[in-house]
């Protein structure tokens, strides 16, 4: 499934029902290592691709309709059940105080700011924000001091009829005042915060902020003003729809389209609708992909070249029907219907070669209008191994199976399809391209398959005789038109009498079977070094809450985004479980449940760290640590492929870049 890939680059809260799945798990064993050249020319290209042009070179007016997953479930960023849909609209309608350029990196937003700088350090942070001083709302209100403090107070978890997602940065400020100077808001911290540019981001105004019942349940489908270039017309579920119209209180640059639409179409229907004009914008599969790019290549077709099935004419099926009657009669006419349908059938397919092939034509000529962005996405695929499992809670058994893994070839299997370098990602809190990027997986250790088998052996798994009569590998059912992989007849280590058998959590329905392949081929991988794998299949629609939210699982795949502020916001997928009242444990974000003190730490020390150079060295480090502890492991950085007209500017791959909405126009 792909998900909407433009979008500011912070993680919400509890998006986890958005999780995504990628189409392999595990590949067969190899003993090579992870590549080290993350910043090479190749990489740097790939970490964004948007069709650029001056403002100039743009004419004003037209509409724009952007393929998305779904409707956002709320327009409020801050509560459960946001994802990244409602990222991408919010981000055309509410102020972003600092953007987040291709490299992951923070930057000034001078629609809003004319400055916002750390005034003060001892004995309290102090951060001061000059605003543009026509910053306004589209009611007419200015977008003033009372604005940040509502937000803060709604946010920071002090007042119970306020149920954000999470308060993380909100909760280390002390106080917000106006001042010192005219358009100036202050902010002062009771503890250290690095990722201070995280916050008021987006701003809500204070008529949503500032009352628990416009944040809690107005602001799910409607908002009572924008400050962005654009503004909300409506939400229409029947129609699948938000349409978004140029604001014309907006200060700043003009919004070059009149209309921004934004409309659910599921993946395998969007090239169809960018054919037949539903849609203009819409991230693709890789074949789709294959198929626009070839439309616009010299005799090359956007289609397999055949004909649609459709109907045969009636003079056809009355053919057909003469043949079977002449056979069931066993006459002497069987021959003569025989050549009668042969005629009839090849004059058929002349007929539909004819037919389709005007329709292909046009296709062909419609995608002939588009290009094709490719970059890495700003998410990152991993294999999750539930540290509360008996075998996976002893860290042996999980470093075995993630030294069984060649990330190489699992990367190339995703991206080299997408057009993209091949590249493994070494790192949970940065991706390929950002800022401060490092490959940390060395810590990891030996990887390979005799690597795995120490590992497994030390942790007291033995390897037994194979039972030729049992089934020891995938339950590998050839349900859903899938080819059944078979049994592993396989040895399977044991201790104390028990075999060494982990289940595979992995989704059902059209959109897992690229999963469920990769899956079955994963248990023979996994077999290989004496482990049993037996594939569980979940409802797609709930595979995420079911299963992985509930723990329900040995090994499964799923998604996160990146962040440009890790130490904030991947905290909560990493942090240790904590007891509760009643044996349950608080995992947060962590469904690996596997966490130590020592990273908690050194994350909370990242967090607060405000010298740059130290602040990085404390997350590398950070991140070597949830390597060895080998809870998650990250294979590839997803592709992020997406079709555009090739007149239309200021849109593409955005990759982690926050999109500029009001600069998406067509070319003169």
């Amino acid at each position: 499934m792909s998900g909407v890939r433009a979008r500011p680059g912070r993680i919400r809260a509890a998006r986890c029902a958005a999780a995504l799945l990628a189409g392999v798990l595990l590949l067969p064993l190899l003993a090579g290592c992870t590549g080290q050249d993350e910043h090479d020319a190749a990489i740097a290209a790939a970490a964004q691709s948007v069709a650029t042009a001056r403002r100039a070179e743009l004419k004003s007016g037209g509409s724009v309709t952007w393929g998305v997953d779904h409707l956002p479930a709320t327009l409020n960023a801050f509560q459960t059940g946001a994802d990244r849909v409602t990222d991408q609209v919010v981000g055309a309608i509410l102020p972003a105080l600092f953007t987040v350029d291709a490299h992951g990196r923070p930057q000034l937003n001078t629609d809003y700011l004319r400055s916002a700088e750390i005034t003060e350090r001892e004995p309290r942070q102090t951060v001061v924000y000059t605003l543009h001083p026509e910053a306004r709302w589209s009611d007419g209100e200015p977008i003033a001091a009372a604005d940040f403090i509502a937000q803060w107070k709604a946010l920071n978890g002090e007042d119970d009829a306020f149920r954000p997602a999470r308060n993380a940065g909100y909760d280390r400020i002390e106080k917000v005042t106006e001042g010192p100077g005219r358009h100036q808001v202050e902010v002062t911290f009771a503890q250290p915060y690095a990722d201070w540019k995280s916050l008021f981001t987006p701003l809500y105004p204070r008529s949503v902020t500032g009352d628990a019942d416009s944040f809690e349940k107005k602001a799910r489908t409607g908002l009572p003003a924008a400050a962005g270039p654009f503004e909300l017309k409506k939400l229409d579920p029947g129609k699948s729809t938000v349409t978004l119209v140029r604001n014309d209180a907006w200060w700043g640059d003009p919004a070059l389209l009149d209309r921004l639409v934004f409309a659910a179409v599921p993946l395998d229907r969007r090239r169809a609708a960018l054919v037949d004009g539903t849609l203009d914008v819409a991230e693709i599969r890789p074949a789709d992909a294959d198929r626009v790019t070839a439309a616009a290549e010299p005799g090359g077709v956007s289609e397999d070249g055949k004909g649609e099935p459709g109907r045969r004419p009636p003079a056809t099926l009355d053919a057909l029907h003469d043949l079977a009657a002449a056979r069931l009669a066993g006459t002497g006419d069987e021959a003569a219907a025989r050549e009668r349908f042969a005629r009839s059938f090849a004059e058929s397919e002349r007929a539909r070669e004819r037919a389709f092939a005007p329709r292909e034509e046009a296709a062909r000529e419609r995608l002939r209008g588009f290009t094709v962005h490719r970059a890495y996405d700003a998410t990152y695929t991993q294999l999750a191994m539930n540290g509360s499992s008996p075998a996976l809670s002893d860290e042996r058994v999980r470093s075995a199976v993630a030294r069984a893994l060649d990330r190489d070839a699992l990367a190339a299997e995703v991206h080299e399809p997408a057009g993209l370098p091949a590249r493994p990602l070494g790192n949970h809190l940065r991706v390929l391209g950002q800022a401060g990027y490092h490959d940390n997986s060395d810590a990891l250790g030996e990887t390979g398959a005799d690597a795995a088998r120490a590992s497994l052996e030390e942790a007291g798994w033995r390897q037994t005789e194979p039972d030729t009569g049992a089934d020891t590998g995938a339950d590998a059912g050839a349900d859903d038109g899938e080819a059944g992989a078979g049994a592993v007849a396989a040895p399977v280590r044991a201790k104390d009498g028990e075999p060494l058998e982990l289940r595979l959590v992995l989704p059902s329905g059209t959109e897992g079977e690229q999963v469920r392949r990769g899956g079955r081929g994963g248990a023979g991988v996994l077999a290989g070094i004496g482990v049993a794998a037996e594939i569980t299949k979940g409802d797609a629609a709930g595979y995420f809450t079911r299963h992985i939210a509930e723990g329900a699982f040995d090994l499964a795949l799923f998604s996160w985004p990146a962040t440009a502020y890790p130490a904030t916001d991947a905290r909560p997928l990493f942090a240790k479980p904590r007891p509760v009242p009643g044996g349950d444990a608080l995992i947060q974000q962590n469904y690996t449940r596997v966490g130590t003190d020592h990273i908690d730490q050194l994350l909370e020390q990242a967090a607060g760290e405000l010298d740059e150079k130290e602040h990085d060295r404390l997350l590398n480090k950070a991140d070597a640590r949830i390597w060895a502890a080998a809870g998650s492991i990250p294979l590839f950085q997803r592709p992020q492929l997406v079709a555009a007209p090739s007149t239309l500017a200021g849109v593409g791959a955005y990759g982690l870049a926050t999109p500029r909405y009001q600069d998406i126009g067509y070319r003169r």
